[in-house]
């Protein structure tokens, strides 16, 4: 795919870890030409981050693997004054620049955004921080799971008996980058318009606020404070996870129809017409005598059976799979979801690296190069700048 959203757009990209490089591996993926500015000898904390020592040591660690294919490295120290000047080089030619340092530590080094827009007016400047560039909590330093437990993310996730748990991925960092791809996005279409740069200032605890939706809208509107249901779902019943023959089963049956249409394929119509349960409130305050009926009768199949007899009827449902199990579906190889790619360090071993589930004019966006290897492309930007 040779001509995507973003073809002919450039990223300085000074970030680290996850938030800021799942950022521009999204930019990457839609066209973008993206420049890791990495700290010699070291470089991203991420190449030193995964399950595997070896590749850890190479710098090459799984972390960084997952989430920088397709980029280029460049490797510069910003207190050095020649380094300074080719970075500056780099400034001028960029259309965006992101970092997610703590708040306000680029312009400790001269790189404010005044002096930003002085370098190059055109440039979108992306800041993603835990808790934005201003406030009383700006100079706080924060990871992951400091904005789940900030957010009231973890007091929801569990039961009562065990909440507050961790999501089981670093979702905020995740949802931090997204909100970030997405307003690097939009200023690059008002420049279009304008002709003028922008500086964001991308928060990670808002952005988790505003990704938990009615967990905090609810409360917001109705003063109704979120509770952890475990494996439920608080606003519909049934509405959660069962048990099938061989394991757990996903049925979400929000709708009244799809209530009904439940009730008849596991063989139970009565409970569609039981006063407890025939009202959508009324299943809501008897969840755990409704979900012991249906239980039971989906004791009776397979969950792979009932996913499939239940989704062709309109009701959702699936089985719940462990990760390595997911990565096998079908539907994601139709979707050309993985791409294979050969390893940087030259290796004959293959890394398999996600997309990020957008198809543009019917084709997935691929990386075509393996993630670099730290410092791989500073000669070559080095005489681009010369």
């Amino acid at each position: 795919m040779t001509d995507r959203p973003l073809c002919g757009i450039q990223v300085l990209d000074l970030t680290n870890v996850l938030a800021g490089p799942y950022c521009s591996y999204q930019l990457m993926l839609l066209g973008a030409d993206v420049v890791k500015v990495e700290v010699p000898g070291h470089g991203d904390l991420a190449r030193h981050l995964g399950p595997d020592p070896a590749l850890n040591d190479a710098g090459l660690g799984a972390s960084f693997l997952a989430q920088n294919a397709g980029k280029r490295s460049v490797e510069l120290n910003l207190k050095v004054h020649g380094d300074r000047a080719v970075f500056e080089d780099l400034l001028r030619d960029a259309d965006v620049l992101l970092e997610n340092f703590r708040a306000g530590t680029l312009a400790r080094m001269g790189y404010g955004w005044e002096h930003l827009r002085q370098i190059n007016e055109r440039l979108v400047y992306c800041a993603i921080s835990g808790f934005g560039q201003t406030g009383p909590m700006s100079q706080a330093p924060a990871y992951d799971q400091v904005i789940q437990g900030l957010s009231g993310m973890m007091s929801i996730t569990g039961t009562s008996d065990t909440a507050p748990l961790r999501v089981g991925f670093p979702v905020c960092d995740s949802i931090g980058g997204l909100a970030a791809a997405l307003a690097i996005a939009a200023a690059l279409a008002g420049r279009a318009r304008t002709g003028q740069g922008a500086y964001l200032d991308v928060s990670m605890l808002e952005a988790s606020l505003s990704a938990m939706g009615w967990a905090v809208s609810n409360y917001l509107i109705s003063g109704v404070p979120p509770e952890p249901m475990g494996d439920q779902n608080a606003i519909a019943a049934p509405s959660g996870t069962f048990q099938a023959a061989d394991g757990p089963l996903n049925i979400a049956a929000n709708k009244q129809e799809q209530f009904e249409t439940l009730c008849r394929l596991v063989g139970r119509e009565d409970l569609a017409h039981d006063e407890r349960f025939a009202a959508r409130d009324a299943r809501k305050r008897h969840r755990a005598a409704l979900n012991d009926e249906l239980n039971a009768a989906l004791r009776a199949r397979p969950a792979v059976e009932w996913e499939q007899l239940l989704s062709r009827a309109g009701v959702p449902a699936a089985r719940i799979l462990t990760v390595p199990e997911a990565v096998e579906l079908d539907q994601l190889r139709h979707r050309g979801f993985f791409t294979d790619l050969p390893f940087p360090d030259g290796s004959t071993r293959q890394l398999r690296v996600s997309g990020n589930g957008v198809l543009v004019d019917g084709a997935p966006l691929r990386p075509t190069t393996p993630p670099p290897l730290l410092g791989q492309h500073t000669a070559e930007l080095y005489r681009a700048t010369a």
